[in-house]
């Protein structure tokens, strides 16, 4: 592919609007999110300043330094991050409006952070109206007597991704682990989980490959189930930098994201005020489709010979299976489950056949699926049909939404594996034993969603939760909400309150203040989706009452359980935690080194499989045979899908998303659909199944035929906690239901459609 307009300092080609700064356009206004956060946090404008300009983002993965970062010599402040700086600013909540629950239960998410930070230790016991404050060692030694008579099978640890840092995820698991269960999960789980597995198995390596850097100048970025003009925004310069060297912009999805057909860049004065035309072709599938387009594109490479043969006989295995497999597969069952014709396959195939350089990008809406771990390996065998990886300018990268959450899995804060990803086995529980001066066990513990089931059967004991809310994440609330009220001892170490805390105690509840990242002494790391690891200072200013850092917590509780290993539970600081860390995790060398505002390093370098090394037993990536999923939605019925709004995670900041116009009650349906079935904007429906309903308001939007889109986490009443992936665990975030509109039932219409799925 060439590149046209490669240098051009202003290129019409590109202007999304010729209407000045994008006036009247569906769009959301950044410059008013300046005013508004500088008003929110109008009694700590110093501290606000300071967090901004000296602390690392605790907002998405990109990883700002500060308000720079190591892709574009720019200043990036997106509009996520200023919604979070209150979260990091806010004074204490008054202790008394936690006297009485009753009224808090009536509060919504936000209007519970809205009550300020958590200041002191805080316990609830059965029958009591509310909380009262008790000091850190009654509440500590509380929880430890009861995690000490309680057996390890019926313990539950859990670490949200809400601007945890390294230091906090490697010292819980040590802290976890030393008490005698493998049983702590984190957000990691519910994100990403597929895509460790996808990637693992077909590459040897469970991280993104490449570097943003590789976006700007590639032939082609393809975008599968991700929208990152919501979720990651400040990657939108990266994309109007791109845009500007030549690069083709694919987006694969199943709604025609707005965000990602264009977007006004606030930061750039071009982009600003005549906004960017995003994407070059949109390939609008079935919800759930993904692998019947992506094998159908690959069977058009396979027979056309549009593939580098070259690369692939030296390099990768399974080419022959793979190949079989497609033989097998019928143009019509894969144009059924994609939901476009052979003829799109083919122009998708014809792009990576012209392309010498591409990248592959995706996010939730490939691995929040049943089959999410078999929608990365069908990702994985484009990438493997040209060398798309391990070289500069191509890459394939599962990009992520938190800032904690790839340093959260990689610390060994997780169920299923150890710390650097080393498997759950005899021989890596022996290696740690050894490291750490205690028995390690070799036997997986619960994930996350595991731990709910456990509490809703009466299996597990204790559940420490810091951060997070199952409330609004898992399937099922009411179901959680269940599990939650059987659990005898809940422990909550957060810095707001949410949901979950006001559930009624089966015996005891108790919440713990933490600290922000910004207030941790020494300061603290994170990991980004590039494999960054950056480092970010303490920043001076107040400090709420009695919160404590977490990692200090989870060690001082794992004393008082295991006294006979308190020697072996010590840190001084966190640069001692950064020493243990490189210690523990070889590719983490360098951390321990880490110690001022813009120290880091990118572990693996720029490119991981680096000149087609792959790392595995023979050194070759692996092609994957992937089978099509076949999951049928009869007559009368639609799929629907979760999908993000104007939020951050579960944390919903507004009513309205201003990229898309949809209202929290918005159910996005197709145009033909709503003409065939009799529905206008605003027509008041339900969407039933055997899980849940949920009543909204009809929204005609560019959605596949057959497919609705709801917001999560409201969606959540619809989704069957009982059906997660295979490997992962991850819940498939997606549902089968039916639609009535004023009392009577609308149905699809369609003949069964072969779909399932959620949309990033």
């Amino acid at each position: 592919m060439t590149k046209p307009r490669e240098g051009r300092r202003i290129d019409p080609a590109n202007w999304a609007s010729l209407k000045p700064f994008g006036i009247g356009e569906q769009r959301p206004n950044n410059y008013l999110e300046i005013i508004r956060a500088i008003s929110e946090n109008r009694d700590q404008l110093g501290y606000s300043w300071r967090i901004l300009t000296q602390g690392t983002c605790d907002g998405c993965s990109l990883g700002t330094m500060g308000m720079r970062d190591w892709t574009t010599d720019e200043v990036h402040l997106c509009n996520i991050r200023l919604r979070l700086l209150r979260l990091n600013t806010m004074p204490a909540l008054d202790p008394d409006v936690l006297s009485d629950t009753a009224a808090l239960r009536e509060k919504s998410g936000g209007e519970l952070r809205e009550l300020g930070r958590l200041p002191y230790p805080m316990i609830r016991r059965r029958g009591d109206r509310g909380f009262s404050r008790v000091g850190w060692d009654e509440a500590l030694d509380e929880i430890a007597d009861r995690i000490r008579l309680t057996a390890p099978a019926r313990l539950g640890f859990y670490m949200t991704s809400r601007g945890q840092p390294n230091e906090n995820y490697f010292v819980a698991q040590k802290a976890v682990r030393a008490m005698g269960t493998n049983s702590i999960d984190n957000a990691a789980r519910v994100c990403h989980s597929p895509s460790t597995f996808g990637l693992k198995g077909s590459l040897g390596v469970a991280a993104t490959t490449c570097s943003y850097t590789d976006w700007i100048g590639s032939d082609l970025v393809v975008f599968i189930g991700s929208n990152v003009a919501n979720n990651q925004p400040v990657a939108m310069k990266y994309l109007y930098k791109a845009k500007k060297a030549g690069t083709k912009v694919v987006v694969i999805n199943s709604y025609r994201e707005p965000g990602m057909e264009r977007y006004w860049v606030p930061s750039n004065l071009e982009s600003a005020v005549f906004g960017t035309r995003i994407a070059d072709r949109f390939f609008l599938i079935n919800v759930g489709g993904d692998i019947g387009f992506l094998n159908g594109t690959l069977k058009h490479m396979i027979e056309r010979g549009w593939m580098d043969r070259d690369f692939i006989d030296r390099h990768v295995n399974g080419f022959e299976e793979v190949s079989s497999l497609l033989e097998g597969q019928s143009w019509a069952e894969l144009e059924a489950l994609a939901g476009v014709s052979r003829s799109e396959m083919e122009e998708f195939a014809q792009m990576l056949a012209r392309a010498n350089t591409a990248v592959f990008v995706w996010s939730m809406g490939i691995t929040q699926h049943e089959f999410g771990e078999d929608n990365v390996r069908a990702i994985v065998n484009l990438a493997l049909t040209k060398g798309f990886v391990g070289r500069d300018k191509c890459g394939v990268m599962p990009i992520r939404g938190h800032s904690g959450v790839q340093g959260g899995a990689e610390m060994g804060a997780y169920a299923t594996v150890l710390p650097g990803g080393l498997p759950l086995n005899e021989e890596s529980a022996g290696h740690f034993s050894e490291l750490w001066g205690f028995p390690v066990r070799s036997t997986r513990g619960m994930t996350a969603p595991e731990m709910i089931d456990a509490g809703h059967d009466g299996e597990l004991d204790v559940l420490l939760s810091s951060g997070g809310n199952f409330l609004e994440v898992l399937p099922e609330p009411r179901y959680c909400e269940e599990a939650l009220a059987r659990i005898p001892l809940r422990v909550h170490l957060d810095i707001v309150m949410s949901s979950q805390m006001l559930v009624e105690p089966a015996e005891t509840v108790v919440l713990l203040p933490a600290c922000t990242r910004y207030e941790m002494p020494g300061g603290v790391t994170e990991t980004t989706t590039e494999r960054r690891v950056v480092f970010s200072p303490e920043i001076p200013g107040p400090r709420i009452g009695e919160a404590r850092p977490e990692w200090e917590v989870f060690l001082d509780l794992a004393r008082r359980v295991v006294p006979e290993r308190a020697d072996k539970l010590q840190f001084e600081n966190t640069a001692a935690i950064r020493v243990a860390i490189a210690e523990a995790i070889p590719f983490y060398e360098g951390i321990q080194h880490l110690s001022e505002f813009g120290d880091q390093f990118q572990y693996g370098g720029s490119h991981l499989c680096l000149d087609w090394k792959f790392p595995t037993p023979d050194g070759k990536a692996r092609f994957s045979a992937v089978e099509l999923p076949r999951i049928e939605v009869p007559n009368e019925h639609f799929i629907v899908a979760t999908r993000r709004g104007k939020q951050f995670n579960s944390m919903v900041h507004e009513r309205r998303d201003a990229l898309t116009g949809a209202a929290r009650e918005a159910v996005l349906i197709s145009r033909p659909d709503a003409a065939r079935l009799g529905i206008g904007n605003g027509t008041s429906v339900v969407l039933r199944n055997e899980i849940g309903e949920f009543r909204g308001r009809a929204t005609l939007a560019p959605v596949t035929p057959g497919s609705l889109q709801v917001h999560w986490p409201e969606g959540l009443v619809l989704i069957d906690r009982r059906v997660r992936s295979a490997q992962g665990g991850i819940p498939d975030y997606n549902a089968i239901v039916t639609l009535e509109k004023e009392g009577t039932s609308v149905a699809a219409g369609e003949e069964s459609e072969l779909a399932s799925g959620v949309t990033g």
